[in-house]
């Protein structure tokens, strides 16, 4: 019974990566945010104790909830059309499914590396740090460059928790989530400031 929450939680984190890459919408994108670090934190539970595992969902959610407060108060970015290449949606989701590929592949050797910490705990770090770099490499928009770092830096989180259980290092990584939130949020104000003031 285990085993099929895991699973469950990867692809859960399979369809909030995708769809933070493929939907525009910021709403959208906190949302799945959100729900992202709820699939993290089925998979940190299985190593970690209940109390740590939930300092990554609540560190997760406040984050999320920070660049979503930051960016309700913006007014609306223009509708850009995008064409196919680079941009639009069939490419990313191209990419998507190559990265998926590329994780399925890799996570047999990368499991038997971190000492067996579990198929779908590996599968879901790897998955997430590959789709994190898939959306860095991507985007120029602010808040997708930071949705992008902490999804990057949520499957770190999750193969770190294997091999480490140190309720210092989770405050660390928690305060560190919470900082690119912090980041992140003020850069969408400055660049927001910025554009006024050149009009």
């Amino acid at each position: 019974m285990e085993l099929t929450f895991t699973w469950i939680a990867v692809v859960l984190m399979a369809i909030t990566s995708t769809g933070l890459l493929l939907i525009r919408d910021w709403r959208w994108n906190v949302i799945l945010l959100a729900i992202q670090y709820l699939g993290m934190f089925v998979l940190t539970l299985q190593h970690w104790p209940v109390g740590m595992a939930s300092v990554k969902v609540v560190a997760g959610w406040m984050s999320a909830a920070i660049l979503g407060m930051t960016r309700s108060g913006l007014p609306d970015e223009p509708a850009v059309h995008e064409n196919f290449w680079p941009r639009g949606w069939l490419f990313r989701l191209f990419a998507a499914v190559t990265v998926l590929l590329i994780v399925a592949v890799v996570t047999p050797s990368v499991d038997t590396i971190m000492a067996d910490a579990g198929f779908p705990v590996t599968n879901g770090g790897l998955l997430l740090i590959g789709m994190g770099l898939l959306h860095l490499g991507i985007t120029a928009r602010i808040l997708d460059v930071a949705i992008g770092l902490m999804t990057v830096l949520a499957g770190f989180e999750i193969i770190y928790a294997t091999v480490e259980g140190s309720i210092l290092v989770a405050a660390l990584l928690a305060v560190i989530n919470l900082g690119l939130a912090l980041v992140g949020s003020y850069l969408l104000i400055a660049s927001n400031t910025q554009e006024a003031e050149s009009l």
